[in-house]
Order: C-alpha cells, then sequence, then structure tokens
C-alpha cells in the first residue's frame, strides 16, 4: 500500500463533521517506512531528529463548564514508526472543545497518551496558558542565500542538483532558505516553509543548493517526508562530516510541523524558534 493509498481513510481533502467531544480514535496514523524506502532507508535510520508540531487552537472546558485556551507543543521523535497526518490531529484537538477536564494536566496527559499510541512512540507533550506563553522567535544564526542571482528552472527535487565548491573549502556554516515550497501530498495544496541546512565538511555551493530548495515547488509529498528527502540529497552528493537540516513550515489549521533532521543528537537540538511566517 503506497502513502498516498494509506491517506485513502484519513479526513484529509474530505468535508467532515467536527466533533466536539473528547474522540482519540480521529488520529490517523501513517506509516513513514514505504517513503523512506524511496530514499534507500530500511533498517537503522542515517539520522536523528523529530517532528515538532506547534498548535495554536487548543480549548477545553474546566469542571465548571467555563473555556480553557492553551498553546501547545507535541515533540514526535523520528524514529517512530507512524506520523499523525494532520488534518486527523486538528479534529482530534477539537473534539476537546466540550469536553469537560481537570486542569492542564489531565489534558497534557491524554494527548500524549493518545500520540504516543497512533505513532507509536513515546511523544512530548507540553501546554502552556496563553496568558503566560513565552515564543522565542528569529532567523537562524546563519547567511540566508535567497538574494542569489541564479536562473532557475527545475521544480522537482532532484539530488544532482547539489554540488559542493570545486576549491575544496572547508566549511562550518549555516544557510537557509525562505522560498521552500512543496506541496501536501494528498491534496495537492501548497505548503510554505523556511529551511536551515548547517553542516562542518566540503564547502557546499550555495547556488546549488538554492536551485535544489526550490525544486520542490511543484513536488508533491509531506512535511516530514520532503526534510528526510533534502537531508539524504545532502549527505548523499555532498558528503558533510556532520549535517542538520530543518523546515519550519507556515500553519494550516491552527497547526505548524517543524521537522528536524541530523547526523548526531547534538546537532538535533535546534529548540523550537518560530519563523517570521509562524
Amino acid at each position: 500500500m503506497s502513502t498516498q493509498d494509506s491517506s485513502i481513510g484519513s479526513p484529509l481533502g474530505k468535508k467532515v463533521v467536527y466533533e466536539t467531544e473528547y474522540n482519540p480514535a480521529l488520529l490517523y496514523p501513517i506509516p513513514r517506512a514505504e517513503k523512506r524506502a524511496e530514499l534507500g532507508i530500511a533498517g537503522a535510520l542515517p539520522f536523528v531528529g523529530a517532528d515538532i508540531w506547534n498548535a495554536y487552537e487548543i480549548s477545553w472546558l474546566n469542571l465548571r463548564g467555563k473555556p480553557v485556551v492553551a498553546l501547545g507543543v507535541f515533540t514526535v521523535p523520528a524514529d517512530s514508526p507512524n506520523i499523525v497526518e494532520s488534518k486527523s490531529l486538528k479534529l482530534y484537538l477539537n473534539s476537546f472543545n466540550q469536553s469537560r477536564l481537570a486542569d492542564i494536566a489531565e489534558v497534557e496527559a491524554r494527548i500524549a497518551g493518545d500520540l504516543g499510541r497512533a505513532v507509536g512512540a513515546a511523544v512530548d507533550v507540553r501546554l502552556e496558558d496563553v496568558a503566560t506563553a513565552t515564543r522565542l522567535s528569529g532567523v537562524p544564526a546563519g547567511v540566508c542565500i535567497d538574494d542569489l542571482d541564479i536562473e532557475i528552472d527545475q521544480y522537482e527535487p532532484v539530488p544532482g542538483l547539489l554540488s559542493t565548491r570545486p576549491d575544496s573549502v572547508v566549511a562550518n556554516e549555516t544557510l537557509y532558505s525562505h522560498l521552500l515550497k512543496s506541496n501536501c501530498l494528498v491534496t495537492g495544496q501548497p505548503d510554505w516553509g523556511m529551511l536551515a541546512v548547517r553542516y562542518s565538511g566540503p564547502a557546499i555551493d550555495r547556488e546549488a543548493l538554492l536551485r535544489y530548495i526550490v525544486s520542490f515547488r511543484e513536488h508533491n509529498e509531506f512535511h516530514e517526508q520532503c526534510v528526510e528527502r533534502i537531508f539524504m540529497g545532502i549527505q548523499e552528493q555532498c558528503r558533510p562530516e556532520q549535517l542538520a537540516v530543518w523546515a519550519r513550515y507556515t500553519r494550516r489549521g491552527g497547526l505548524d510541523i517543524n521537522p528536524v533532521r541530523a547526523s548526531s543528537q547534538e546537532w538535533a537540538d535546534i529548540g523550537n524558534p518560530f519563523e517570521a511566517r509562524q
């Protein structure tokens, strides 16, 4: 069964009735394995990392019937066997809207348990009261490559677009671009984001990297899969000694998804810095 086939039973792209009473059965898991097989990944993963979900529309009723609103951060480990289809997560979160729950800790515990069962791994869930929530924002401490004056005519990803500089320079740098756009695998709706590449090793040709990032413009794949494809492309074509690739996608339906993939846990620990469009 293909990844797109595995989405057939999901609510993505379909008219649905929003349930407002707690219902964990709304979560729809999708296996990671097939898309990873396309990249030659089987068995042990060649990276570590996580998918960081930021949720902006979480609400429930306290025991006296008064609404509570919160922001949430859900961290799904990259080695979980499944992802959760984003619309199903939105529907699931909305099912809390008319549910009476004791406190924020109970909501955290329910979400963590339900997501963990769906993805097949422990999920870190943290909720914050909107009135006291703090947000860290800013661009990566690196070089934005968007101003490079280059001609581009490739809008489907080809790893061969990537290359290192011919002068054998070794670099330790972070390069980023706001020009990432891919499309939902099922609906074809555009997904917009910022992509960052931190590496040490042979210097990556910046024009080649920008062409590769832009080449995803007509590509249909989920956020997590795009970042893994970019990571593997850079790893295979440029052979860095250390590599981290992460994307900050703009939100849809009150959720944004921010995958991080890295060659070591130290390089995967980038925090949760919000991009300007988030």
